[in-house]
């Protein structure tokens, strides 16, 4: 048995999760985009006082979580909360301390 059939689906859903929130511009993102119903990158970029580049990776890692999801609205990206992985994560953390 390899290291990734020993991991249930669950914990690598949860480990995808944790790594995702895992910098605290990710974490300042996600308080960005939970206080709105979207924001668009140029304005995100406007916001968190970083360079692009560096921001455009950082919602690369979240949007690979499933975290936020991105829609292209040329010319410009929109980006969301998923609430549906959200509230996913919020479970599956639960269950974790609760345990």
């Amino acid at each position: 048995m390899t290291d990734k059939e020993f991991y249930s689906n669950d914990e690598k859903q949860l480990a995808r999760f944790a790594k995702a929130l895992s910098h605290p511009v990710r974490v300042y993102i996600c308080k960005l985009l939970s206080s709105q119903s979207c924001c668009y990158s140029g304005d995100l970029a406007e916001e968190v006082p970083i360079a692009r580049s560096t921001l455009s990776q950082h919602l690369k890692e979240l949007k690979a979580s499933g975290l936020i999801q991105g829609e292209i609205v040329p010319p410009k990206i929109k980006y969301c909360l998923n609430k549906e992985n959200w509230a996913l994560a919020r479970e599956m953390f639960t269950n974790l301390f609760n345990n």
